[in-house]
């Protein structure tokens, strides 16, 4: 059996870190009118999931300690993790300016084309048909608003 050595495990961490969010939630969260049992108000409910948020946290960090420490983690995936979030960054700055359609393509370009190395052909048919099919689904089906853009594409 492996010797377990001292310090912090990587589940203690993370239970934590979902007990800070769910704090966080719930402070944010007060700043709304609460109501009451038999009316509840918008905070209502939020409130209610985060103190849950919060004490799954607590029960994740208390109860874990049989993962491997934190410094023993390899990260393999850290590559991907990383183009996920500028792919996410870009997204958020140009889905304005850009318009949904063209900002969906260039991101699977990316991800697809680029990260993934698929052909090109893949890429073209998988960037077209999410940017067209989901711009539909969500714009004519579901009635959402979604920015045009400056070309209005």
């Amino acid at each position: 059996m492996a010797e377990l050595r001292p310090g912090m495990r990587a589940d203690q961490i993370a239970g934590l870190m979902i007990s800070l969010a769910g704090a966080y939630a719930g402070w944010e969260t007060l700043k709304l009118p609460l109501g009451s049992l038999d009316n509840p108000g918008p905070g209502y409910m939020p409130l209610i999931l985060s103190v849950l948020l919060f004490a799954l946290g607590l029960i994740v960090a208390s109860a874990g300690g049989k993962s491997q420490p934190l410094a023993d983690i390899r990260w393999p995936e850290l590559r991907h993790a990383f183009a996920i979030f500028g792919t996410c960054v870009f997204a958020a700055l140009a889905i304005e300016p850009l318009g949904y359609r063209l900002t969906v393509a260039v991101m699977l370009i990316f991800l697809v084309g680029v990260i993934e190395k698929k052909p090109p052909l893949a890429v073209i048919l998988v960037s077209a048909g999410m940017a067209i099919g989901s711009y539909w689904l969500f714009a004519t089906l579901l009635k959402v608003p979604l920015p045009p853009g400056l070309l209005g594409f």
